[in-house]
């Protein structure tokens, strides 16, 4: 691949496999760019705007409402890294090898 010239490389860009490619992974991306930041913004929002829910004990112990919470926010992260890497692998990666393989059959 690296030895193409500049006529393959615009070949390449234009295929709609590529197109396709580049313009589903940029919308996935930034969506769950997006749920991730809103995610944690939300969660710092809420320790500045309302420590008093975060505060609540839940039951009779010593943990507040605060602890499930965060863990929440890093869970969503793994979680969504997940999504993230189970779509790569199949959808990205199917366009990724069709890219190829014309690529290289030129």
């Amino acid at each position: 691949m690296a030895d193409l010239d500049e006529a393959q490389l615009d070949a390449i860009r234009r295929d709609p496999d590529f197109v396709l490619l580049t313009q589903t992974r940029s919308r996935f991306s930034w969506l769950v760019t997006l749920a991730m930041t809103a995610i944690y913004f939300g969660f710092i929002l809420l320790i500045a705007f309302n420590k008093e829910l975060l505060a609540t004990r839940i039951g009779d112990g010593v943990i507040t409402l605060g602890i499930p919470i965060g863990l929440g926010v890093i869970l969503s992260t793994l979680v969504l890294t997940g999504i993230y890497v189970a779509r790569a692998n199949s959808a990205y990666d199917a366009l990724s090898d069709r890219i190829k393989a014309k690529a290289g059959a030129k």
